[in-house]
């Protein structure tokens, strides 16, 4: 199943997508349902068949927002594909272990919401389209064997970063943590397996394909990644974790091309969905 959260006719809700253009409102499969889709998350009730649920909304009649304010910061892994290593810099900066950096939850936009440039702090904004995992359950210290079992779902992310912001400060999170820079969904794919889930990654940019690859391409695979992140550190219901950007992205290109107002990025995961946002001046 793939869940949203959505504003009709004024007031804020979640559901179920039925068929790629409709939506099953949450209080059609589950009475007394949580208030929130985080909410659900974390309380786990037991959905009733969809194909009982009466009143569907078409997709085209919502506003998608974001899935969920999470309880943390967004947690990242930089350097999970060797090409987009290679492209930052050389077969030398490949990781032995997992890179892990946060987001600001404070960044985070919706699909259609609008990046903002920041022009007056920046001049090197760049995209980045990502997997990302929602963890269903609190977790600490949990094997690879068991790591896979812990993720509520997956969606789309776009890691925003000021790469100049990025060089001048040393770290990641503030040129990756700007206002209106994050954006993600539109939906969560449901996990249904605890298998590792192949995905494919395609980035465009005012309809030009920048990125396009597997996720078995990771250097790290998630279950490692969960793994590792839980290692004296408790994960919760709701926590997001970005996993890495492929080849592809503005400062890798020749000569280094970086956004600009008005540019339309489109990232789309198989499975998921399509996740569209455009740039404007702050």
């Amino acid at each position: 199943m793939k869940w949203l959260s959505y504003l009709y006719k004024g007031n804020l809700n979640y559901g179920i997508l039925k068929d790629e253009n409709e939506i099953i409102p949450v209080q059609e499969v589950l009475p007394n349902p949580p208030a929130t889709l985080l909410d659900f998350i974390k309380e786990k009730p037991t959905v009733l068949n969809i194909e009982t649920a009466k009143e569907t909304i078409d997709l085209k009649d919502v506003v998608i927002q974001i899935p969920f304010t999470p309880p943390n910061n967004i947690m990242a892994i930089g350097k999970n594909y060797y090409n987009h290593v290679l492209e930052m810099g050389s077969k030398e900066d490949v990781p032995e272990h997992i890179l892990v950096f946060t987001k600001s939850a404070n960044s985070l936009i919706p699909h259609n919401g609008e990046i903002e440039l920041h022009q007056n702090i920046t001049e090197q904004l760049d995209y980045e389209g990502e997997l990302a995992v929602i963890i269903g359950e609190e977790i600490r210290d949990i094997s690879e064997s068991e790591a896979l079992s812990s993720i509520f779902g997956f969606t789309i992310l776009n890691d925003i970063t000021a790469r100049d912001l990025q060089k001048k400060h040393k770290q990641f999170y503030l040129g990756k943590s700007l206002d209106a820079s994050c954006p993600i969904g539109p939906f969560i794919l449901e996990n249904q397996t605890n298998e590792e889930v192949t995905f494919h990654i395609e980035t465009k940019v005012n309809g030009e394909v920048r990125q396009s690859d597997t996720t078995e391409k990771f250097i790290f695979n998630l279950a490692k990644i969960i793994a590792d992140l839980s290692k004296g550190h408790t994960l919760f219901p709701g926590d997001i974790i970005a996993t890495g950007t492929p080849s592809g992205v503005g400062k890798g290109m020749t000569p280094p091309t970086f956004l600009k107002a008005g540019d339309n990025i489109e990232i789309t995961i198989d499975k998921i969905g399509t996740l569209t946002n455009k740039v404007r001046k702050s």
